[in-house]
């Protein structure tokens, strides 16, 4: 199976491009779940991809669930309140271990010394990192063992008229928005069970939700710190890298330590920064490779701009 993993297609479109290079020449199975109600304001996407677009209508297919089936609405609402509470304590804790990390820089008295303290922190937060993804999982386990959501009647039936939507299609598109809603549709549906060996091709929020981990992450919030977070695990179906779409607008690039730090505390997956005309290929069973306009942030700090993976 081939993942490709795009830069932003608002400004600038790559999609029909990369489609090409994988010769897909048919309909595509289009997924704009994350702009939630606007899923279906897709003409532009449609008009890019030459009418080849049919979308798959995953929140609006979400909301018809939750209608006909009100105990899985309510089992969903509860674990929803439960994973934003243990989201947030998380997010304080995490927010705590920088500002400790940030007070011992400045007390350090050598590089030796301080390095030394530097990765004590980030191990700190690696583990914070993995609990927090520990109980995470947990929370959706819980709903899991007690109710089948494939199996229910009210998701059975959208799931098979979506396997015979994407059986005639060549190609699977996620784009992005929301990335919690996104992701929740696509388990809900599991639509990576549907997919089959057609090459995938995801940007934005897509592009994260189809990794292992799904990382939150802005480092000059309108409100709040930037700390970036461990939301959720994603699909797997892009593993080994953190990918950080639109990072110019929410990276600080030149911040070396900023930088240096992200590389570090989610290592040994690659931090791939995704822009305008970014390019990368996973395939199954070969790896990363083919990459174009693609940046990987760097342990020491640096910014990879010539990296092909």
């Amino acid at each position: 199976m081939i993942t490709v993993l795009l830069g932003p297609q608002r400004f600038k479109p790559t999609l029909a491009r990369a489609l090409a290079e994988q010769s897909v020449t048919g309909r595509v199975a289009t997924i704009t779940a994350g702009w939630q109600e606007r899923e279906s304001d897709d003409t532009d996407l449609d008009r890019h991809l030459e009418g080849r677009a049919v979308n798959l209508r995953l929140h609006a297919r979400g909301e018809e669930v939750f209608a006909a089936d009100p105990e899985l609405k309510e089992a969903h609402r509860l674990k929803q309140e439960r994973l934003m509470l243990v989201q947030e304590f998380y997010r304080l804790r995490a927010e705590a271990l920088l500002e400790t990390a940030q007070k011992l820089a400045t007390r350090a008295p050598d590089a030796e010394l301080l390095a030394e303290e530097q990765q004590q922190s980030i191990e700190h937060l690696r583990e914070l990192d993995r609990r927090h993804l520990e109980r995470v999982r947990a929370v959706n386990a819980e709903l899991a063992g007690r109710m089948s959501m494939v199996e229910r009647p009210s998701v059975a039936r959208h799931r098979r008229e979506l396997a015979a939507i994407i059986e005639e299609c060549d190609a699977v598109a996620i784009a992005g928005g929301h990335v919690a809603v996104l992701l929740n549709r696509l388990k809900l549906f599991d639509v990576a069970g549907l997919i089959g060996g057609r090459p995938l091709f995801a940007w934005a929020a897509g592009a994260m939700a189809v990794t292992d981990r799904v990382i939150l992450f802005h480092d000059t919030p309108p409100q709040g710190r930037g700390v970036s977070q461990v939301l959720d695990e994603g699909l797997g179906l892009a593993p080994g890298v953190v990918a950080l779409p639109s990072p110019r607008q929410r990276l600080r690039l030149d911040d070396h330590e900023r930088v240096g730090w992200m590389a570090r505390r989610y290592a040994p997956a690659l931090c791939v920064a995704l822009d305008d005309g970014a390019r990368v290929t996973y395939e199954t069973g070969v790896g990363w490779g083919r990459a174009q306009a693609t940046l990987r942030l760097d342990a020491g700090g640096d910014i990879d701009t010539g990296w092909a993976a």
